[in-house]
């Protein structure tokens, strides 16, 4: 791997299907899931990554069936309290994104205990899109934009550029994504981070998420180092550059 991305994100996909193969509740499938998402967080830390961000639950997913859901929440509870001690051993900092007035008081306070604790981690950023959708998160900068516009926070005459709506997404002080992996075979984004993933390698595999591990994750990233990223410039400009 000669070039290691400062950003990854993935699409944990499949879940349900792993279960389905193996005659089990689609919760199963939700459960083994745990493990390779701690997989792929030891490979991230492992190998240099800054950012690892993980699509855990979208907005869309609260149409699923209640006990599923709240059989989801109490596996997101679990998993946060189980892996406290692992994040805090290992210098991640944790944090979630999403639209959290949706989530349980119990989930929220979870939430916030861990984001203080590792705070002041200097290893890997770890990051939790929970209740999350792109274009929600275009939709609530956009509000904070006029909010801002009628407090006179912002000159009305200002011009609003990339770079600054940028600064109003829920991403703020996250770097864009370098690349994003989707398991299970699917090949799309489903509303997933539509404003940051504008220049982003994308990266699908057939691996259902269940059984991703790291020799998954090594061969997203010798794909992504074969890969040149010219942001609309031309290979001579890009050569020049160097």
């Amino acid at each position: 791997m000669s070039k290691i991305p400062r950003h990854v994100s993935i699409i944990m996909d499949g879940n349900g299907r792993w279960a389905k193969k193996r005659g089990l509740d689609r919760l199963e499938g939700h459960k083994a899931g745990v493990e390779s998402v701690r997989a792929a967080t030891e490979f991230a830390a492992e190998n240099g990554i800054g950012f690892l961000s993980l699509f855990a639950f979208s907005e869309e997913n609260w149409l699923r069936p209640e006990n599923e859901i709240s059989g989801l929440m109490e596996l997101m509870v679990g998993a946060i309290i189980g892996e406290t001690s692992t994040l805090m051993n290992n210098n991640i900092r944790f944090r979630v994104i999403g639209e959290k007035s949706r989530l349980s008081a119990g989930l929220n306070e979870r939430i916030e205990e861990i984001e203080r604790k590792s705070s002041s981690n200097t290893g890997l950023t770890m990051v939790i899109f929970l209740s999350y959708s792109g274009k929600w998160d275009i939709l609530q900068a956009i509000t904070r934009y006029t909010s801002m516009v009628k407090s006179g926070e912002i000159p009305q005459n200002e011009t609003l550029t990339a770079e600054k709506f940028s600064t109003l997404l829920s991403t703020t002080d996250i770097p864009d994504p370098d690349l994003l992996i989707r398991t299970s075979g699917e090949q799309r984004i489903s509303n997933y981070m539509l404003w940051q993933s504008a220049y982003t390698e994308f990266y699908f595999t057939d691996v259902l998420w269940p059984d991703f591990r790291k020799n998954d994750f090594r061969k997203a990233l010798e794909t992504y180092s074969e890969r040149e990223r010219r942001y609309g410039k031309t290979r001579d400009q890009i050569n020049n550059s160097i």
